[in-house]
């Protein structure tokens, strides 16, 4: 794998120094159940792209986040290099599907500093889950 994971308080990066094609778990990310408990309910997960050259996105970049509990409505916000690309509320369930713009990305893409940031308010304490959460950016 060529990521590394920095933990800090509120918030969990993810450096890319290559792209990694195919389908990429939480957990061969090297992240753990216990690294994914949010207990006031606020996510930041930082994904950093700045290492890794030229980027050749999946045709439909996708973050799937699956959670223990059964949450009502959580909130999801992305941004890449401080601009807004998705905003959305999802209703009721135990997982959320975030779909991303490959066009989007390309058109704000910068040749040095490169950041998706993953915002998510649950409305109490979340479990996410390493082995059923993934990412998949690169083809």
């Amino acid at each position: 794998m060529s990521q590394t994971v920095e933990i800090n308080q509120g918030e969990i990066k993810i450096n890319f120094s290559s792209p990694t094609a195919g389908k990429l778990s939480f957990k061969e990310l090297g992240l753990t159940n216990d690294n994914l408990f949010f207990e006031g309910g606020l996510v930041r997960i930082v994904f950093d792209f700045e290492g890794i050259g030229e980027h050749d996105y999946f045709k439909m970049p996708t973050i799937e986040v699956s959670y223990k509990e059964d949450m009502d409505e959580t909130h999801w916000q992305c941004d890449f290099n401080k601009t807004t690309i998705l905003d959305k509320t999802d209703h009721h369930g135990h997982s959320t599907v975030i779909l991303l713009n490959r066009n989007k990305l390309s058109e704000l893409e910068h040749h040095h500093q490169n950041a998706l940031v993953l915002h998510a308010e649950f409305p109490k304490p979340a479990h996410i889950i390493a082995e059923d959460s993934y990412v998949y950016f690169f083809k």
